[in-house]
């Protein structure tokens, strides 16, 4: 350490901002933010109105979470289709985030095969975007509501 009191005070000061900028750096758990990777499988039906159920893995901070889904959509809907996905949750602060009722509004045709991508945020902020193949015969124009609970 320097004889001059000066010095050690600058370099006192040094540390003291050093420390300073590392704990700011930091995330504390209660705020971080991790993305989560999601699996689902959704069945589909309906005629005007539609239904879907399915259930999945969420895949979060190295555990997973198997969850379920039910929804229910209004608009132009016709036909039944089944869908395998996979994609990431993102905004999740905790994993009673994912949990909740997400809303969609989109449309889509499949005749025996396809590709589909959906677009959810929930009431907590979550983001769910997912894209996968889906197989049956199928027309829709709507909005979507759907609850996604852990198992």
């Amino acid at each position: 350490m320097p004889q001059n009191p000066e010095r050690r005070m600058r370099m006192f000061r040094l540390i003291a901002l050093l420390l300073l900028a590392l704990g700011l750096a930091a995330p504390t758990p209660s705020f971080a933010q991790a993305a989560g990777h999601v699996r689902a499988k959704i069945v589909k039906a309906g005629l005007l109105v539609g239904g879907g159920v399915g259930s999945g893995v969420l895949t979060y901070r190295g555990k997973t979470y198997p969850f379920k889904i039910n929804g229910l959509s209004f608009g132009i809907t016709a036909g039944a289709t089944v869908g395998h996905f996979d994609g990431w949750a993102s905004g999740i602060r905790d994993v009673s985030d994912f949990v909740g009722t997400y809303s969609s509004v989109g449309g889509g045709f499949a005749l025996v095969g396809g590709v589909n991508s959906v677009h959810l945020r929930n009431e907590k902020g979550v983001t769910i975007v997912l894209q996968g193949p889906k197989a049956g015969l199928e027309l829709a124009a709507n909005i979507s509501q759907i609850t996604i609970a852990l198992r």
